[in-house]
């Protein structure tokens, strides 16, 4: 006898496997630009499309990387053989992507560069990438014992209404380093895209287009138009008006 679950705990359990799926792979696949997951749930099996900007790495030689995550997948959330399915989706634009700036920025901080010439790269990086605006915070101990925070923003940022929803990605990574543990915060702005490719098709709702005038010919001798005047029908005649 199949066991019924009512939508609201079915609708928890899926927000469930899917944080501890992507907390899973955030720990493997962090080397290899792992930059989120998309679970596709079907009635014969589930797919889980693994989006990083080096899918070989993901893949492995001869994909078996990829079928050692999908035997531990297996294994940890309790599928059965030949139920759970997982690909690799390579990311089209890594400046536009929100958790691979932030894992960018997170190794290059492990690498010792400086935190302002670090988040300045990838700054200019972002804006490169068509993108409308940018964000990055960095808090804790930057320098000294004392912890503090850096905030580096260009372009247009916005905060609140539903736009939000559709324009702006965000990421939240740490790093421990030998001073102490530094959090970063990642925000990007979109750009507006017609085709839908790079950005959201719903333009912003203070967009204005402004239309160029046609261009009409000069004329060029002086000309007059005759009009004939429209004769206005008679007024009507109300009853027992004589």
């Amino acid at each position: 006898m199949a066991h019924s679950i009512t939508k609201k705990r079915k609708a928890v359990q899926d927000g469930v496997f899917k944080a501890e799926l992507n907390n899973f792979l955030m720990k493997e696949l962090a080397e290899d630009g792992y930059s989120g997951v998309e679970v596709r749930r079907a009635p014969a099996r589930t797919e889980v499309i693994i989006m990083a900007t080096r899918t070989q790495n993901v893949l492995g030689e001869r994909g078996r990387r990829i079928r050692e995550l999908t035997a531990v997948v297996q294994k940890r959330f309790g599928f059965n053989i030949g139920l759970v399915e997982l690909y690799a989706e390579k990311v089209s634009n890594r400046g536009l992507c929100a958790v691979a700036q932030c894992e960018s920025l997170r190794y290059k901080l492990v690498g010792g560069l400086a935190v302002r010439r670090a988040c300045y790269g990838v700054l200019r990086f972002i804006m490169e990438s068509q993108a409308q605006g940018c964000e990055i915070i960095v808090s804790g101990k930057l320098r000294g014992q004392r912890a503090k925070s850096m905030k580096f923003v260009d372009g247009v940022m916005i905060h609140s209404g539903h736009p939000v929803t559709e324009y702006i990605q965000q990421a939240v990574r740490h790093v421990q380093l030998r001073q102490g543990v530094l959090g970063i915060k990642v925000k990007i702005m979109l750009p507006h895209d017609p085709k839908g490719l790079i950005g959201p098709k719903t333009p912003l709702p203070d967009l204005i287009n402004i239309k160029e005038p046609r261009d009409e010919p000069n004329p060029i001798q002086p000309y007059s138009e005759h009009r004939q005047e429209r004769e206005l029908p008679p007024p009507p005649v109300m009853p027992g008006a004589y």
